[in-house]
């Protein structure tokens, strides 16, 4: 399941053209019995993720979330104790419906400062030790500081830069559906 904002909605695209679109397509192809499931919201913020979240996960009950949560606090100057409250919330009631998670990662411009963008990058490594989830350091790695890569509005990626997302995220996804699979495996083995 991936719960996320308009990073994750294929924002100013057809839905086909996105990056969860293109990494369904490759789920598929290579770990058929995966049902994806895409629980995003554009606007999304972590605090709006974090009221949701139990709703979401008993619905849907994932084995994994990619949690795509933080950028729109970021650029709305949100506090960084807030930010990583709500997204270890979030993290927390992933954990209770024993699904993994893989968090992305995200930076914002520099000109919302030097202490607040190191900060608010320091959040996610963070959780991510605190909590031994999985995690792609840079969603929008390998392209993030080019323009070209990102529609008119300078914020969202556009179609070649989905491509790239769907990417970063397989790299890390790839080897939670090994590890998931093998203890899976074991647990058939053992029965």
């Amino acid at each position: 399941m991936i719960f996320g904002d308009s990073l994750s909605t294929s924002y100013g695209l057809p839905s086909d053209a996105g990056w969860v679109s293109l990494l369904t397509q490759r789920i598929h192809s290579k770990f058929i019995d995966y049902r994806v499931i895409n629980a995003s919201i554009s606007g999304e913020t972590a605090l709006g993720g974090r009221n949701r979240i139990d709703r979401v996960l008993n619905e849907h009950l994932p084995e994994i979330v990619i949690l795509e949560l933080g950028a729109n606090d970021g650029l709305r100057g949100a506090s960084i104790k807030s930010i990583y409250e709500n997204l270890e919330a979030i993290i927390k009631a992933c954990k209770k419906y024993n699904a993994l998670v893989l968090l992305a990662g995200m930076q914002l411009p520099p000109n919302y400062g030097i202490s607040y963008t190191q900060k608010f990058q320091a959040i996610f490594p963070q959780l991510a030790e605190n909590y031994q989830i999985k995690l792609i350091p840079f969603l929008l790695a390998g392209f993030g500081d080019k323009h070209d890569f990102f529609l008119a509005d300078g914020i969202h990626p556009n179609e070649v830069a989905q491509r790239k997302i769907a990417e970063n995220v397989w790299e890390i996804l790839q080897t939670m559906f090994q590890e998931n699979q093998a203890v899976t495996t074991t647990d058939s083995d053992i029965e």
